[in-house]
């Protein structure tokens, strides 16, 4: 019966230890910590992990068609066209929404460049077009002014 109070004792001990060690942070790697902290926005997060770190070129053939400024950020409707070539898909980016990826098109080839739908924007910030081409990447942007609180996303 002695033995298991002192085995029940030493692991308790050990455990208790063990625990004030790892909270405290002295058995964490810096390395691993260091995935913690943003580095960069999500918005470049996102551009990253959608476009897979491809170059974006800036194209004055992307038009946009959207409010400079909202009255209401629950449905701010957005035209986007494009004059480019060989369009496959069209990507919509708000910059401070908590998720900035509002809406992707793939396109077909025998359709013409147009797409429109409304966006929900948490506050007053830049909306950023992709456009995908057989050739790359082409953007444009535009800064819309939420006057009203914006929505609840």
């Amino acid at each position: 019966m002695t033995d298991n109070r002192r085995a029940f004792i030493k692991k308790s001990v050990a455990l208790g230890g063990y625990s004030l060690i790892a909270t405290g942070g002295l058995l964490g790697s810096s390395d691993a910590n260091a995935e913690w902290l943003p580095d960069t926005s999500i918005l470049q997060q996102t551009l990253k992990r959608l476009f897979k770190a491809q170059d974006i070129i800036a194209s004055d053939k992307i038009a946009i068609q959207i409010p400079k400024t909202a009255e209401n950020g629950a449905a701010v409707p957005i035209t986007v066209t494009s004059s480019l070539n060989n369009v496959e898909s069209i990507a919509i980016l708000v910059e401070k929404n908590p998720i900035p990826l509002a809406a992707k098109f793939e396109l077909s080839p025998d359709l013409e460049p147009f797409v429109s739908t409304r966006l929900k924007l948490a506050e007053s910030s830049v909306v950023m077009v992709i456009v995908e081409t057989g050739e790359g990447f082409y953007s444009a942007g535009e800064k819309v002014i939420v006057t009203v609180g914006g929505c609840e996303i």
